[in-house]
């Protein structure tokens, strides 16, 4: 289920039972007639009620990632969707009006806005550090966050908030709950070494019966929040697969949680090529969304071999749906192109991401020529020189961070906050 689903059934009153519950999920469909009015500066043209703030989010974080400057209305309309208290909703239609008991604010749309407005200005870092504040008031005792304040964790709420933090310069797992931090929520719900094919996924929360089942929308988000990465993912070197699952009471816990997160969507992954949807009653289906998430974490920990075969079938496969989820599909697949060894953002599958993600909203203020073949152009080569993308050369000093050995990396920030 993911983001703008499960928002709308939690209006609705309705039990929601997740099966795939997301934060870097794409909305469905364009609406054919949207129930409000597509504010000025908003990305997209479908009904924003339920994912208007999550799209804006993903679609300025993938312009920052491939050097599109947006629009100044564009930031402006995220920022104006915040309420007093720092929160988030997920789309207000009259910010002007004071948010209420009754308005559903939620940590995912807060968390999106955090990291895309600190990671593309300073402008708005007294708001940013008005969200960090509530999103750590709203902290459960297990150390991780639910989709809504109060809501039992989940795997995807707490690992969009780590990333949310560790982009506001905040030093994660230092953020804790009566001695509990995010990692040892997220470690909760990590399925163990001796649970068969199934070991090291996540699941997004535990069942009915407190059983864990796998999930791949969560071990996705779990794979990039354990290696301290925000949505956008970081490109890496390559990197040596895990060939086990592997205790995590060793030195860095979080470390072999990630390791064996990546090693579950590798095999989950290997036979087709992407990962399917199992929601109940229906005919399983492909996952674009999800499956682009996981290109996007097994890149980021230098996993590129066991990308290649999923990034090969999305790059031809992508297109329709890209073209139905708009921006925040748009988002994803860059994410994917600035991460993926061998992807291009100007030529996925054809098509110029960069192009197609920029027509979606406001005409940005300035968009950085596309860079030639070279040292910083995301192709192969026998030197491993080619996985070097895009997105290093908009933030160059993410290489000097990660040869430092520091896990959590602010990606184009102007300064750091500590908590």
């Amino acid at each position: 289920m993911n983001v703008r689903r499960k928002a709308a059934a939690l209006a609705a009153g309705i039990t929601v039972t997740v099966i795939a519950a997301t934060p870097a999920a794409v909305a469905a469909g364009p609406s054919p007639s949207p129930s409000v009015a597509i504010p000025d500066g908003l990305y997209g043209t479908s009904d924003p009620t339920y994912d208007g703030v999550w799209r804006q989010s993903l679609a300025l974080l993938a312009q920052n990632a491939v050097g599109v400057d947006p629009a100044d209305k564009a930031v402006a309309w995220l920022a104006g969707q915040q309420c007093a208290n720092g929160a988030f909703a997920a789309f207000r239609a009259d910010p002007g009006k004071a948010c209420d008991a009754k308005l559903m604010v939620d940590t995912n749309s807060t968390a999106a806005a955090v990291q895309a407005l600190s990671t593309l200005t300073i402008t708005y870092d007294s708001q940013v550090a008005k969200a960090v504040k509530w999103l750590k008031s709203v902290e459960n005792a297990d150390g991780g966050w639910g989709y809504s304040p109060g809501g039992a964790s989940d795997a995807n709420s707490t690992a969009v908030v780590m990333g949310a933090l560790g982009d506001a310069g905040l030093t994660v797992p230092n953020i804790s709950k009566n001695g509990k931090s995010p990692y040892d929520a997220l470690r909760k719900l990590a399925l163990p070494c001796d649970n068969g094919p199934d070991a090291g996924a996540f699941a997004y929360q535990p069942d009915k019966k407190g059983k864990l089942v796998a999930n791949a929308d969560a071990t996705a988000a779990a794979v990039l929040g354990l290696d301290g990465d925000s949505l956008p993912g970081n490109p890496q070197n390559d990197a040596e697969a895990p060939t086990d699952c592997t205790n995590p009471d060793t030195d860095v816990p979080e470390i072999a949680l990630s390791l064996n997160g990546a090693r579950w969507l590798t095999q989950a992954m290997a036979k087709d090529g992407h990962l399917t949807s199992a929601l109940p009653g229906a005919k399983p289906q492909p996952d674009y969304g999800n499956t682009a998430d996981a290109i996007v974490a097994l890149s980021s920990l230098g996993l590129h071999d066991q990308a290649a075969k999923p990034l090969h079938w999305l790059e031809t496969h992508s297109k329709a749906w890209a073209a139905q989820g708009g921006p925040a599909a748009y988002a994803q697949l860059v994410f994917v192109a600035t991460t993926a060894k061998g992807a291009d953002v100007h030529d996925f599958g054809g098509q110029d991401l960069v192009t197609l993600l920029n027509a979606t909203g406001p005409t940005p203020k300035d968009i950085e020529a596309p860079l030639t073949a070279g040292p910083t152009q995301n192709t192969a080569s026998d030197d491993n020189d080619g996985s070097l993308n895009v997105a290093w050369a908009v933030g160059g000093a993410l290489l000097v961070v990660a040869i430092a050995g520091v896990v959590f990396t602010v990606r184009g920030r102007k300064r750091e906050q500590q908590p």
